[in-house]
């Protein structure tokens, strides 16, 4: 049992380090985007796979697979560039969204991801919003490799 501490003490030490020093610098990304960096910026130093992780909040309500199937929201696959609330013949979308139309551009779903319900009143999406502006452009750089 004696040598057991030490074997504790130098894995507690690694998980430490590990978890400090990820393959993520979400810090000196945010630097290298400049001071008050527009969505635009932030995109060209945001992670997809940051940004798979940030997605996991998303997960509970979205699917994001081929073929995967819809939960209380749409799956997500393919949804950068396609046309809002046309995506999925089978997913009942409000009419508020319906009528906000376009395309899921960079800027439109970081406006999105904001804060769904100032963009469109009248959504039935009851996230409210990323408030990190790097987390956004995380998560868009993720869904734009989903196609």
């Amino acid at each position: 049992m004696r040598r057991l501490g030490p074997a504790l003490l130098v894995g507690a030490v690694a998980l430490v380090l590990t978890a400090c020093s990820s393959g993520d610098d979400k810090e000196a990304r945010r630097r290298s985007a400049g001071p008050s960096p527009s969505p635009a910026a932030l995109l060209r130093v945001a992670s997809a796979s940051a940004g798979e992780t940030v997605f996991g909040q998303c997960s509970a309500c979205h699917s994001i697979g081929r073929d995967a199937a819809d939960r209380s929201g749409p799956n997500l696959f393919g949804v950068m560039g396609a046309e809002v609330a046309n995506r999925r013949p089978r997913f009942p979308y409000t009419g508020a969204l319906q009528a906000f139309g376009g395309r899921w551009t960079p800027e439109r779903m970081d406006a999105w991801l904001t804060n769904p319900k100032r963009l469109v009143p009248g959504t039935a999406m009851g996230f409210a919003g990323l408030a990190d502006p790097l987390d956004r452009a995380d998560v868009i750089a993720y869904l734009q490799t989903q196609h």
